[in-house]
Protein backbone atom coordinates (compact mmCIF):
# COMPACT_ATOMS: atom_id res chain seq x y z
CA UNK A 1 0.00 0.00 0.00
CA UNK A 2 1.53 3.40 -0.85
CA UNK A 3 1.78 5.71 1.91
CA UNK A 4 -0.26 9.17 0.91
CA UNK A 5 -0.13 10.72 4.46
CA UNK A 6 1.82 9.53 7.08
CA UNK A 7 0.88 8.04 10.21
CA UNK A 8 2.93 7.55 13.64
CA UNK A 9 2.25 5.84 17.01
CA UNK A 10 1.80 7.78 19.78
CA UNK A 11 2.58 6.93 23.35
CA UNK A 12 -0.95 5.34 24.08
CA UNK A 13 -0.80 3.21 21.10
CA UNK A 14 -3.20 5.37 18.67
CA UNK A 15 -2.69 5.96 15.10
CA UNK A 16 -1.81 9.76 14.38
CA UNK A 17 -1.67 12.26 11.73
CA UNK A 18 -0.17 15.50 10.95
CA UNK A 19 -3.39 17.86 10.52
CA UNK A 20 -0.82 20.03 8.43
CA UNK A 21 0.49 17.33 6.33
CA UNK A 22 -3.98 16.38 5.66
CA UNK A 23 -4.59 19.62 5.02
CA UNK A 24 -1.98 19.61 2.16
CA UNK A 25 -2.78 16.90 0.70
CA UNK A 26 -6.21 17.51 0.18
CA UNK A 27 -5.45 21.11 -1.44
CA UNK A 28 -7.91 22.82 0.94
CA UNK A 29 -7.75 27.01 -0.36
CA UNK A 30 -8.70 28.00 3.09
CA UNK A 31 -5.39 29.11 5.35
CA UNK A 32 -4.61 26.24 7.22
CA UNK A 33 -5.08 28.27 10.63
CA UNK A 34 -8.45 29.14 9.73
CA UNK A 35 -9.37 25.82 7.85
CA UNK A 36 -8.47 23.49 11.20
CA UNK A 37 -10.64 25.34 13.78
CA UNK A 38 -14.00 25.11 11.78
CA UNK A 39 -12.83 21.38 11.67
CA UNK A 40 -12.93 21.16 15.20
CA UNK A 41 -16.46 22.65 14.94
CA UNK A 42 -17.94 18.99 14.17
CA UNK A 43 -17.79 18.23 17.25
CA UNK A 44 -13.77 17.09 18.00
CA UNK A 45 -12.04 17.39 21.67
CA UNK A 46 -9.05 18.84 21.93
CA UNK A 47 -6.13 16.04 24.03
CA UNK A 48 -9.32 13.66 23.20
CA UNK A 49 -9.38 13.29 19.54
CA UNK A 50 -6.01 15.63 19.09
CA UNK A 51 -3.20 17.28 20.46
CA UNK A 52 -1.59 20.94 19.78
CA UNK A 53 1.73 20.88 18.59
CA UNK A 54 3.66 24.49 18.95
CA UNK A 55 7.16 25.39 18.25
CA UNK A 56 9.10 28.08 17.94
CA UNK A 57 10.37 28.95 14.18
CA UNK A 58 12.78 31.85 12.53
CA UNK A 59 11.00 34.00 9.46
CA UNK A 60 12.54 35.14 6.67
CA UNK A 61 13.27 38.22 8.08
CA UNK A 62 14.99 37.16 10.94
CA UNK A 63 12.21 37.08 13.54
CA UNK A 64 10.60 34.41 15.77
CA UNK A 65 7.19 33.08 14.88
CA UNK A 66 4.76 30.59 16.84
CA UNK A 67 4.24 27.57 14.25
CA UNK A 68 1.04 25.04 15.01
CA UNK A 69 0.33 21.60 13.93
CA UNK A 70 -2.31 19.48 15.21
CA UNK A 71 -1.50 15.78 15.42
CA UNK A 72 -4.95 13.89 15.31
CA UNK A 73 -5.72 10.52 15.67
CA UNK A 74 -6.82 8.23 12.59
CA UNK A 75 -11.09 8.39 13.23
CA UNK A 76 -10.85 11.87 13.34
CA UNK A 77 -8.50 12.16 10.27
CA UNK A 78 -10.64 9.95 8.55
CA UNK A 79 -14.06 12.07 9.25
CA UNK A 80 -12.29 15.09 8.48
CA UNK A 81 -11.48 13.76 5.08
CA UNK A 82 -15.09 12.61 4.56
CA UNK A 83 -16.58 16.27 5.06
CA UNK A 84 -14.16 17.74 2.39
CA UNK A 85 -16.66 15.85 -0.33
CA UNK A 86 -13.82 16.41 -2.65
CA UNK A 87 -12.25 13.70 -4.62
CA UNK A 88 -8.66 14.14 -2.96
CA UNK A 89 -11.40 13.59 0.54
CA UNK A 90 -12.32 10.20 -0.78
CA UNK A 91 -8.97 9.08 -1.57
CA UNK A 92 -7.59 9.99 1.80
CA UNK A 93 -9.92 8.50 3.53
CA UNK A 94 -9.92 5.09 1.62
CA UNK A 95 -6.51 5.32 2.36
CA UNK A 96 -7.34 5.74 6.34
CA UNK A 97 -9.60 2.88 6.16
CA UNK A 98 -7.21 0.35 4.82
CA UNK A 99 -4.13 1.88 7.18
CA UNK A 100 -6.48 0.95 10.02
CA UNK A 101 -7.50 -2.21 8.83
CA UNK A 102 -4.04 -3.41 8.49
CA UNK A 103 -2.90 -2.00 12.20
CA UNK A 104 -5.72 -4.30 13.62
CA UNK A 105 -4.74 -7.09 11.09
CA UNK A 106 -4.16 -10.49 13.65
CA UNK A 107 -0.55 -10.09 12.23
CA UNK A 108 -0.44 -6.18 13.32
CA UNK A 109 -1.95 -7.08 16.91
CA UNK A 110 0.63 -9.95 17.59
CA UNK A 111 3.48 -8.01 16.86
CA UNK A 112 2.57 -4.96 18.92
CA UNK A 113 2.08 -7.79 21.93
CA UNK A 114 5.17 -9.33 20.95
CA UNK A 115 6.68 -6.03 21.56
CA UNK A 116 4.92 -4.73 24.90
CA UNK A 117 5.92 -8.02 26.07
CA UNK A 118 10.15 -7.69 24.77
CA UNK A 119 9.46 -4.05 26.78
CA UNK A 120 8.04 -5.59 29.87
CA UNK A 121 10.53 -8.18 29.79
CA UNK A 122 13.60 -5.94 29.66
CA UNK A 123 12.04 -4.01 32.40
CA UNK A 124 11.41 -6.95 34.67
CA UNK A 125 15.49 -7.57 34.22
CA UNK A 126 16.23 -3.88 34.55
CA UNK A 127 14.37 -4.72 37.90
CA UNK A 128 15.54 -7.72 38.50
CA UNK A 129 19.26 -6.45 38.49
CA UNK A 130 18.44 -4.18 40.82
CA UNK A 131 15.98 -6.06 43.44
CA UNK A 132 17.85 -9.06 43.68
CA UNK A 133 20.94 -7.83 44.44
CA UNK A 134 20.19 -5.80 46.89
CA UNK A 135 18.34 -8.63 48.65
CA UNK A 136 21.02 -10.98 48.70
CA UNK A 137 23.30 -8.19 50.24
CA UNK A 138 20.89 -7.57 52.71
CA UNK A 139 20.15 -11.21 53.69
CA UNK A 140 24.18 -11.64 54.38
CA UNK A 141 24.28 -7.98 56.25
CA UNK A 142 21.60 -9.12 58.32
CA UNK A 143 23.37 -12.65 59.03
CA UNK A 144 25.86 -10.67 61.26
CA UNK A 145 24.17 -9.35 63.99
CA UNK A 146 27.52 -8.43 65.55
CA UNK A 147 29.52 -4.89 64.84
CA UNK A 148 32.25 -5.31 62.14
CA UNK A 149 35.02 -3.53 61.14
CA UNK A 150 35.04 -0.63 58.46
CA UNK A 151 38.11 -3.03 56.80
CA UNK A 152 35.51 -5.87 56.87
CA UNK A 153 33.11 -3.39 54.82
CA UNK A 154 35.71 -2.18 52.68
CA UNK A 155 36.11 -5.73 51.67
CA UNK A 156 32.67 -6.23 50.33
CA UNK A 157 33.48 -3.41 47.88
CA UNK A 158 37.52 -4.97 47.21
CA UNK A 159 38.43 -1.71 48.93
CA UNK A 160 40.91 -0.65 51.36
CA UNK A 161 39.73 0.48 54.94
CA UNK A 162 41.54 4.05 54.19
CA UNK A 163 39.63 4.13 50.51
CA UNK A 164 36.30 3.36 52.11
CA UNK A 165 36.94 6.12 55.44
CA UNK A 166 37.90 8.22 52.12
CA UNK A 167 35.10 8.44 50.85
CA UNK A 168 32.58 8.50 53.61
CA UNK A 169 34.81 11.37 54.87
CA UNK A 170 34.16 13.24 51.49
CA UNK A 171 30.52 12.65 51.55
CA UNK A 172 30.80 14.91 55.26
CA UNK A 173 29.81 11.29 57.05
CA UNK A 174 32.66 11.05 59.19
CA UNK A 175 36.16 13.17 60.06
CA UNK A 176 39.41 11.86 61.66
CA UNK A 177 40.59 13.25 65.23
CA UNK A 178 43.84 11.93 65.76
CA UNK A 179 43.72 8.87 64.17
CA UNK A 180 40.08 7.62 65.11
CA UNK A 181 37.00 8.17 62.60
CA UNK A 182 34.27 9.98 64.34
CA UNK A 183 30.11 10.38 62.96
CA UNK A 184 29.04 13.84 61.82
CA UNK A 185 26.37 15.59 64.15
CA UNK A 186 23.74 14.85 62.13
CA UNK A 187 24.38 11.02 61.76
CA UNK A 188 26.08 10.59 65.33
CA UNK A 189 22.19 9.71 66.73
CA UNK A 190 21.63 7.02 64.53
CA UNK A 191 23.24 4.08 65.93
CA UNK A 192 25.34 3.18 62.67
CA UNK A 193 28.32 2.99 65.39
CA UNK A 194 29.78 1.57 68.29
CA UNK A 195 33.40 2.97 69.75
CA UNK A 196 35.53 0.41 71.96
CA UNK A 197 37.91 1.35 74.41
CA UNK A 198 41.07 -0.58 74.56
CA UNK A 199 44.13 -0.53 77.31
CA UNK A 200 47.65 0.04 75.74
CA UNK A 201 50.62 -1.89 77.26
CA UNK A 202 51.66 1.73 78.43
CA UNK A 203 48.70 2.26 80.45
CA UNK A 204 46.78 4.50 78.09
CA UNK A 205 44.20 3.72 75.91
CA UNK A 206 42.61 3.79 72.29
CA UNK A 207 39.34 4.45 71.05
CA UNK A 208 37.85 2.23 67.73
CA UNK A 209 35.09 2.84 66.01
CA UNK A 210 32.97 -0.36 64.95
CA UNK A 211 30.05 -0.53 62.54
CA UNK A 212 26.94 -2.38 63.51
CA UNK A 213 24.85 -3.43 61.19
CA UNK A 214 22.35 -0.84 60.70
CA UNK A 215 25.41 1.67 59.82
CA UNK A 216 26.84 -1.17 57.64
CA UNK A 217 23.66 -0.73 55.29
CA UNK A 218 23.88 2.91 55.52
CA UNK A 219 26.93 3.05 54.22
CA UNK A 220 25.68 0.23 51.34
CA UNK A 221 22.70 3.30 50.72
CA UNK A 222 25.01 5.69 50.28
CA UNK A 223 27.36 4.47 47.53
CA UNK A 224 24.72 3.31 45.36
CA UNK A 225 23.62 6.74 45.63
CA UNK A 226 26.81 6.90 44.11
CA UNK A 227 27.07 4.07 41.63
CA UNK A 228 28.90 2.32 43.55
CA UNK A 229 27.86 -1.61 44.36
CA UNK A 230 29.32 -4.44 46.90
CA UNK A 231 31.13 -7.31 44.67
CA UNK A 232 28.10 -9.73 45.15
CA UNK A 233 25.91 -7.17 43.68
CA UNK A 234 28.65 -6.21 40.87
CA UNK A 235 28.63 -9.83 40.15
CA UNK A 236 24.65 -10.19 39.78
CA UNK A 237 24.58 -7.01 37.77
CA UNK A 238 26.85 -8.37 35.34
CA UNK A 239 24.74 -11.48 34.81
CA UNK A 240 22.11 -9.61 34.36
CA UNK A 241 23.61 -7.55 31.73
CA UNK A 242 24.62 -10.85 29.91
CA UNK A 243 20.88 -12.23 29.99
CA UNK A 244 19.37 -9.19 28.84
CA UNK A 245 22.07 -8.91 26.14
CA UNK A 246 21.79 -12.02 24.68
CA UNK A 247 17.66 -12.31 24.97
CA UNK A 248 17.68 -8.63 23.12
CA UNK A 249 19.56 -10.65 20.33
CA UNK A 250 17.73 -13.74 20.30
Amino acid sequence: MQELIATHQNESGDLIVSARELHEFLGVKTKYKDWFPRMVEYGFVENTDFITMAQKRATAQGNETTYFDHHIKLPMAKEISMIQRTEKGKQARRYFLAVEAAWNSPEMIMSRALEIANQQQQQMISELAELEPKAQYYDLVLQSPTLIKVTEIAKDYGFSARHLNSLLSDQGIQYNLSGTWFLRQQYADKGYTHSKTFKRPDGGTNSHTYWTQTGRLFIYETLKSMGIYPLLERQEIEHQSEVAHIESNV
